[in-house]
């Protein structure tokens, strides 16, 4: 059986998105079918728009979602028809170098839907992370399902499928944020946002937001901040190593992805401090930094890549802990919005006016 169904796509580069009608087969072996509820819209999203991702257009966007299983192919046992899931881009294969290493969270081959879905004409859609979540249903590899808590609203439990886990995960996972530290967050738009919220769940004593605009700045008051540098206005390195008694803050989260905002985490740490990187800056960046300096100063420069999460491990517990009232991802739904409305959504993400818009179903 294929089912017709409503889906915004990206015909070319640049060009606006646009509602049309996609089919979606019904699932294969490994497969599953999700009746999607609620869906992010992500700036990654954006960057397949522009051709920032590669040029294999058309693309079905949407990946940050929440929803239903419908149905399933065969061999799949993780998940069932009815069972309420978040969607993700990182279902490990298990075999690969990585998996067999312990390091799964780095899977070389991750697993995506074998079958395409397609255009009314049969031109084959490019699923935006293996997922295309922007549609009533889609169809995904069974283990990009992860089962969580139904109690949860979609709207907010999607938005662990891509950036709110990217800065939890950079805070909790890759930088190991504990008890006591202090952490400065260099960037508070979506993902700089949950990693302010990572680090108050870790028990930092310290967390330092800086931003460009007040109204993130106080976004990230209500997430967890205790102090806020406005960077345009103040020397950023200077203002961090003021709060922290001259010396640094131990975690350095850059959630930018620019080389001036990645030397400001450089030099804002502590000697022996942590640097995670979790913006993404484009193909064409480069970074300088004097050498003697990254060997003199010590500490780990790192990135982080969906968090470092692993879904089966890190979803379910998140959800309690926002079920728990100790986690507001309600705080990042700024808006919901119809399936129509996600290129005027792209705008508003672009002029920092939301945290996150949510296709709702």
């Amino acid at each position: 059986m294929t089912h017709r169904v409503r889906g915004v796509i990206a015909r070319g580069k640049g060009a606006p998105v646009e509602v049309t009608t996609i089919l979606v087969p019904d699932p294969g072996p490994g497969e599953a079918l999700v009746k999607i509820q609620a869906c992010g819209v992500c700036h990654t999203d954006l960057h397949y728009r522009e051709g920032g991702i590669n040029d294999e257009f058309p693309f079905l966007l949407g990946h940050e979602a929440a929803g239903v299983v419908e149905s399933v192919g065969a061999g799949v046992t993780s998940v069932a028809p009815g069972d309420f899931v978040v969607l993700n881009w990182r279902a490990v294969c298990g075999n690969c170098r990585a998996c067999r290493r312990g390091r799964p969270w780095y899977c070389f081959a991750t697993h995506n839907a074998a079958q395409s879905m397609t255009l009314e004409d049969g031109t084959p859609l490019s699923p935006a992370l293996g997922i295309g979540a922007f549609a009533e249903k889609t169809l995904v590899a069974a283990g990009q399902c992860t089962k969580v808590d139904p109690a949860a609203s979609p709207a907010a439990a999607g938005l662990l499928g891509c950036g709110v886990m990217a800065g939890l995960g950079a805070a909790l996972n890759t930088g190991n944020v504990g008890r006591g530290d202090s952490v400065a967050v260099i960037g508070c738009g979506g993902v700089g946002n949950a990693a302010v919220a990572g680090a108050r769940l870790a028990g930092a004593s310290r967390i330092i937001a800086v931003d460009l605009d007040d109204r993130k700045l106080e976004w990230a008051r209500g997430l967890g901040a205790t102090h806020t540098v406005n960077g345009g206005t103040q020397d950023v390195v200077k203002a961090i190593q003021e709060l922290t008694g001259g010396n640094g803050a131990d975690v350095v989260i850059e959630a930018v992805g620019r080389p001036e905002t990645y030397r400001q985490a450089f030099y804002a740490r502590d000697l022996a401090g942590t640097v995670v990187l979790v913006g993404v800056p484009t193909p064409e960046m480069k970074l300088e930094l004097p050498l003697l300096d990254v060997f003199g100063r010590g500490g780990a420069l790192k990135s982080s890549w969906y968090g470092d999460c692993l879904p089966e491990r890190d979803f379910p517990p998140l959800i309690d802990l926002y079920l728990q009232g100790r986690l507001d991802l309600d705080a990042f739904v700024s808006e919901t919005i119809a399936l129509d409305g996600v290129e005027e959504a792209f705008g508003r993400m672009e002029r920092g006016e939301v945290l996150r818009s949510v296709v709702q179903f």
